[in-house]
């Protein structure tokens, strides 16, 4: 599976290659390229929407002017800046001016104002591309999903900006498992979590990391693997600390295209890891969900068609 490191930088070879003034890609293709970062916080991600939906204008701007424009401190420019590869705020302008510049018709003009959104889910569909591709080879995912059905209790984490994926996948697997644990809190009360879950006979904790990735959640893997748990992590990144610590690393992309990441690949992959451990136990499986529907029928659960 090639790694979102990997992608970046063929993005970025490509990019550094390039004059501002190729016909073949369009000044917006371009700024998206170049602003593909994961890393980039939700302020940054502002700084990159403006200069994406205002090129034409924005590349002219001093530090000072595009600082009011996008609403942000004029350090904060500076740091994008840094952070999308530019020794500072001239550089990039710069780059800017070289980009706008060689947009030699209308029609490239009438593109720099494209739809950012189609554009996100363009992004979204590339990695359920990429995923399903990974998904050709599932050994690895079955087995996994078969070691966390029999883990009894399942730790799942996820902390911070990962706390909805893992509210998710512990809400459906507590369908089909006995004992699922969801911890979304970090330090002290996620320790507690992790050494309880191992002294009950845990085994695994599955455990998400999503941009922007939190030191409390590296710090929750080793405490878990110092506990003697293994650790199975959906993450965006293949390479890094995290998945270091990991027994196994399921990494698929993330979009990073607008303010806020979002998460179709990882979406997915958790509804097909939950998949895999149906299927490691389809017995339980079936008792389990049958139980749940008699007593949502019971107690009225859910509204009648």
């Amino acid at each position: 599976m090639r790694s979102p490191q990997q992608a970046r930088a063929q993005a970025s070879t490509i990019t550094s290659g390039k004059t501002g003034r190729d016909p073949e890609v369009s000044p917006t293709a371009q700024l998206r390229t170049l602003f593909d970062r994961p890393r980039l916080s939700p302020g940054q991600r502002r700084i990159a929407q403006y200069l994406i939906e205002h090129i034409a204008e924005a590349a002219f701007l001093s530090i000072t002017d595009l600082a009011d424009r996008v609403g942000v401190s004029q350090p904060s420019v500076t740091r994008f800046a840094s952070a999308v590869g530019f020794s500072g705020y001239p550089a990039l302008r710069e780059r800017l001016q070289s980009i706008t510049l060689g947009a030699r018709s209308a029609g490239d003009a009438e593109e720099v104002r494209g739809n950012e959104l189609q554009a996100a889910v363009d992004a979204e569909i590339e990695n359920l591309e990429n995923l399903r591709r990974d998904f050709a080879d599932a050994d690895r995912f079955i087995e996994a999903g078969r070691r966390l059905a029999a883990s009894t209790p399942l730790t799942v984490l996820g902390l911070r900006i990962s706390v909805s994926l893992a509210e998710y996948f512990a809400y459906a697997a507590r369908r089909v498992h006995p004992d699922v644990r969801l911890v979304t809190l970090g330090g002290s009360v996620a320790y507690d979590a992790l050494l309880q879950s191992r002294e009950a006979g845990g085994t695994w904790v599955l455990a998400f990391s999503m941009p922007r990735h939190a030191q409390e959640t590296l710090t929750a893997v080793r405490v878990a693997r110092s506990a003697g748990l293994k650790v199975a992590l959906i993450t965006d990144l293949a390479l890094g600390p995290l998945a270091d610590e990991a027994d196994v690393t399921f990494a698929t992309g993330t979009g990073s295209r607008l303010v806020f990441d979002s998460y179709a690949a990882p979406g997915v992959m958790c509804a097909a890891l939950l998949q895999a451990m149906t299927d490691a136990d389809p017995e339980r499986t079936q008792a389990r969900l049958d139980e749940y529907e008699r007593v949502a029928d019971e107690h009225h659960f859910f509204l009648r068609d």
